[in-house]
């Protein structure tokens, strides 16, 4: 059964999630419904779970930028 969502996000954020929908050939809905089914799932708990033990494993350098870094892999990724 379908039915409506409201949110309030960032109008930066709600542009490029658009225009990755649009290059995706995908509703911004399917995406967003994906991505909550994703997170809510079991497995993927069990999965985060285990990553959390590695968290402090590797040393990054004291500028790194993460969310530079995220960028740069999916432009690559759906390039």
């Amino acid at each position: 059964m379908q039915t409506k969502l409201t949110l309030s996000i960032d109008k930066k954020v709600i542009e490029k999630a658009k225009e990755f929908a649009s290059r995706s050939n995908r509703s911004l809905s399917d995406i967003i419904e994906t991505y909550l089914e994703k997170i809510t799932d079991k497995e993927l708990e069990d999965v985060d779970n285990e990553l959390s033990k590695l968290i402090g494993v590797i040393e990054l350098p004291q500028d790194f930028d993460e969310k530079k870094e995220i960028r740069r892999i999916l432009s690559e990724k759906h390039l």
